[in-house]
């Protein structure tokens, strides 16, 4: 079913210019981070998560650092970050299954933030580029792809809107 004034999908929300044109732009822009991280550590042939998981400090530390430790489990790890965040890069920038797509994403900030919570009194030998205490970039992150999660766009700007048309075409008929 199609809303007159809209053309929307029936189900679909429906946002202003405004609010449309700043959650389609908060997608893409997380979307590109994603996207672009992935990339950077597939080209990368010396890029691991060992020193990052080596790292590891907090509730969960004993589980990273036996990921760190073990080449297999290590290897699953580095390909399934690899890839997971060039998935969920390009799911967000084109649109397709974009609310799954941001659950993944935020799933993987969230296992980033445990694994190296910004705690008081906790302290890194990885780089950071600021000071934090409790919120740092990824926690921001995770909270913007919740809000994507939230307030969909893909069925309006992406490749969702033909899969979901043609879906809801195929179960009307």
């Amino acid at each position: 079913m199609h809303s007159a004034a809209t053309g929307d999908v029936a189900g679909t929300p429906e946002y202003g210019p405004f609010q449309l044109t700043a959650l389609v732009g908060l997608r893409m822009l997380v979307g590109w981070h994603f996207m672009y991280e992935g990339l950077a550590k597939i080209t990368n042939p010396f890029w691991t998560s060992a020193g990052y998981l080596e790292q590891s400090q907090g509730w969960f530390e004993d589980q990273f650092l036996a990921l760190a430790t073990s080449p297999g489990a290590l290897t699953v790890v580095d390909y399934l970050n690899q890839w997971g965040l060039l998935l969920v890069g390009l799911a967000l920038l084109i649109g397709a299954f974009a609310r799954p797509a941001a659950l993944a994403g935020a799933l993987m900030l969230l296992l980033y933030y445990v694994a190296a919570p910004p705690f008081p009194g906790l302290e890194y030998s990885i780089p950071t580029e600021g000071s934090y205490m409790i919120v740092n970039k990824i926690l921001v992150e995770l909270a913007a792809l919740l809000v994507i999660f939230a307030f969909p766009t893909s069925r309006q700007v992406g490749l969702d809107r033909l899969i979901f048309r043609r879906r809801q075409a195929t179960s009307v008929a």
